[in-house]
């Protein structure tokens, strides 16, 4: 149902129940698209995430681990920054709704018996992988024996971790190539102009 027809709609069944207790006029700043003129609401969306609890540790011990020290922080009045942050580490939203970028690596199995038909209905029917092929191979394990459509979700990679790609797409990863062995990861990585 439309946003204001649901608005009148459970006004009504107030109403009905008794349980109305009158409207008035509540002064706000309201949201206006520039070119549609329309009301811009906020919309409630799946999202996908990056659980990012187990890089963080590894990236705190390449720092912190006495024994076996992988990476140094210069000058070293910022490693408390770097611990800081790491442990209080979130898991990281990375899709975006937007028209452009890395499309998300996921298809989304729409079974012939489903009852529901609306893209991500059924959170088990996802399927993440390198390429459509992949995910149709994975989905045929999977779904053995149904008959099935892949959809690839129409979300967008974020900026950020679409430009953590840059550096693997153009050394030739996921292919062991002499230049991402040459030149990836990088032993000095500078953070300030």
């Amino acid at each position: 149902m439309p946003r204001f027809e649901a608005r009148g709609a459970v006004t009504e069944a107030l109403k009905e129940k008794g349980l109305y207790r009158g409207d008035k006029n509540n002064e706000m700043r309201l949201g206006i698209c520039s070119r549609s003129n329309d009301v811009v609401e906020p919309l409630i969306k799946p999202q996908w995430y990056v659980n990012c609890k187990s890089m963080a540790q590894q990236a705190l011990d390449a720092v912190m681990d006495d024994t076996n020290r992988r990476m140094e922080i210069i000058p070293k009045q910022y490693v408390a920054e770097w611990k800081r942050w790491l442990e209080n580490i979130r898991d990281w939203c990375v899709s975006r709704q937007l028209w452009w970028g890395h499309r998300i690596p996921a298809w989304y199995a729409k079974l012939e018996d489903d009852e529901l038909t609306e893209l991500g209905a059924y959170n088990n029917h996802w399927v993440v992988a390198r390429n459509e092929e992949e995910a149709q191979e994975e989905a045929s394990r999977i779904f053995s024996g149904k008959k099935f459509e892949l959809s690839q979700d129409p979300d967008v990679l974020d900026t950020w971790f679409s430009s953590g790609l840059f550096p693997l797409s153009v050394l030739g990863w996921p292919d062991d190539t002499d230049d991402l062995k040459s030149f990836y990861p990088t032993s000095v990585l500078e953070t300030w102009a």
